[in-house]
């Protein structure tokens, strides 16, 4: 996996580039799955776009996913969704976050360590609605 690390976030593609995807896409799922779940980059691609394609979509999963969509294939991997608590006079962000989990922020997802995004670029300023966590975890 490519990373390196500032302090508000740390670079990490989730291994899309040693799979030997070249070019922008907007598969934020695919990437925060493969960190999250430390599976390979390929392998969450292909589940998750078999997931889109079963739901009526196309067979990829470059081009963003449904929530519910993404939901189903976490939870068969043992991970559930907690909203995010709610804060008097400020929105959750991913530093009110602890241990390894998977952010919902708008229009995007981000795996989330130690409350620390792992994304390719600072998402740490950005509203989280929840997150999926493992169900051994918590």
């Amino acid at each position: 996996m490519t990373f390196h690390s500032t302090k508000n976030f740390v670079y990490n593609d989730g291994g899309r580039a040693a799979s030997g995807r070249q070019g922008s896409a907007r598969d934020c799922g695919v990437r925060a799955m493969a960190i999250a779940l430390d599976l390979s980059y390929e392998e969450c691609y292909r589940e998750l776009a078999q997931a889109n394609k079963d739901a009526g979509g196309k067979k990829s999963a470059r081009n963003g996913l449904m929530k519910s969509d993404y939901e189903k294939v976490l939870n068969k991997h043992g991970w559930f969704w907690k909203p995010a608590p709610k804060f008097e006079g400020r929105r959750a962000k991913a530093s009110d976050t602890d241990g390894v989990v998977i952010a919902r922020m708008a229009r995007h997802f981000c795996a989330v360590i130690d409350g620390v995004p792992h994304d390719t670029f600072d998402s740490s300023q950005k509203m989280v609605y929840g997150v999926w966590v493992h169900a051994i975890n918590h």
